[in-house]
Formats: C-alpha cells, sequence, structure tokens
C-alpha cells in the first residue's frame, strides 16, 4: 500500500478492529498492532488518530513517535462521546503538533442528535458550531496552529445531517468570515483553510 501512495493510516474505525480498538469499544491495541505502529514509523507514515478509543490512543501515543493528526474529530467538551477528543487527548495532539480537522457531521456538532429523527435546522446546527469546535481547540492550543477542515463529507449522508447552512461544498466558504467575527486574524484564517494542513505535510515529508 505503501507502494501505491498511501501516507497516513487510520488503525481503527468502529468497534474492536484487526489492530487497534475504535469508537464505542474499548481496550488498547490489539493483534499486530504495536507492529503495525512500528512500521509506519519505519515508512514516515502519518498516524491518524480519529477512531481510536481512549485506551487504544493512549496506547498509540505512548508506542508511536513518528508524525501524527487527526483528519475529522470535534471535542468532548461540546458534545459528550467517545468519537469526540478529551481535552487531555488535545493537549497531547498539540504537543505531538497535529492538526485536528474539524467534522460536519451533526452529530458531532450538537448535543442530543438523534440519528435519522433531528432536524439540523431545529437543532440550530450550522457552521458556527463547528467554529465553536475549532475555537475550543484553539483555547486549549493557545494558538490557531493545530485546526483545519476535515469535514467528514464522503458521502455517508446528506444534507439531513449536515450544517443546515451547508448546501454545497461551496458553502466551506463561509468559514473564513465566520471566524472573522470571532476575532481570528487574516493570517490565523488562512492557516485554518490550509495553510496547517500544508505546513503539516512539509514538515512530515521534509
Amino acid at each position: 500500500a505503501y507502494a501505491s501512495g498511501l501516507r497516513a493510516l487510520g488503525p481503527a474505525h468502529y468497534g474492536p478492529g484487526r489492530y487497534a480498538n475504535g469508537t464505542d469499544a474499548k481496550g488498547g491495541l490489539v493483534g499486530k498492532g504495536r507492529e503495525l505502529l512500528r512500521e509506519m514509523e519505519r515508512l514516515n507514515i502519518i498516524l491518524d488518530a480519529t477512531h481510536l478509543c481512549d485506551d487504544s490512543f493512549w496506547e498509540a501515543m505512548d508506542h508511536f513517535q513518528g508524525h501524527v493528526w487527526a483528519s475529522h474529530n470535534n471535542v468532548r467538551a461540546l458534545v459528550d462521546h467517545n468519537r469526540q477528543f478529551s481535552d487531555e487527548q488535545i493537549k497531547v495532539l498539540v504537543e505531538r503538533g497535529a492538526v485536528i480537522g474539524g467534522a460536519m457531521d451533526a452529530w458531532m456538532m450538537v448535543p442530543k442528535w438523534v440519528r435519522g429523527k433531528s432536524d439540523p435546522k431545529a437543532m440550530d446546527c450550522g457552521l458556527e458550531k463547528l467554529i465553536d469546535h475549532m475555537d475550543h481547540i484553539c483555547q486549549i492550543a493557545g494558538n490557531a496552529n493545530h485546526i483545519g477542515i476535515g469535514s467528514d463529507l464522503d458521502g455517508a449522508f446528506g444534507r439531513e445531517q449536515c450544517p443546515y447552512d451547508l448546501e454545497s461544498i461551496a458553502d466551506l466558504q463561509k468559514i473564513p468570515g465566520l471566524l472573522k467575527k470571532r476575532g481570528y486574524a487574516d493570517q490565523d484564517i488562512e492557516k485554518v483553510m490550509h495553510k496547517n494542513w500544508l505546513r503539516f505535510l512539509r514538515n512530515a515529508w521534509k
């Protein structure tokens, strides 16, 4: 897979996995999980911490010394679910130089979402809520160097489970204005929109 272009890898998704336990599961790395991390480190493959359950997350942080990011993740302090990162996890990711991509799956953005029943507009689930999650990470980090757009808009759901003000991918261009309203400087907004991801990759691949 590396020879075919694989450069980032998440060892788990939902439930128990072959290498690690993921969302809604418990327990650390399993099977050849540590061996996988060693090979990833050797090949300089980025570890995607997204979807690792807490136990697997902490074990991975202890046993992987390579580059770490979180492609699509929000914060537990705002939506209390094991799929989200705790403040302690965010602090460690910041220390490791990670970028955390904000996710736009509605249930990760607002609390008390009921899949298949809740309505984005009725739940006030707009892009402003994504900014809440991003800003929370920035307050922990003390800067805007560790957030970006992750989206999670891969076709597994439609507008019924997206921010109500996101009608197409073009509406991501609303994010700069929302950040500006929160007092973010132009240079920090550029970081969020693309520069943080580019900086991370250039550092990882230098």
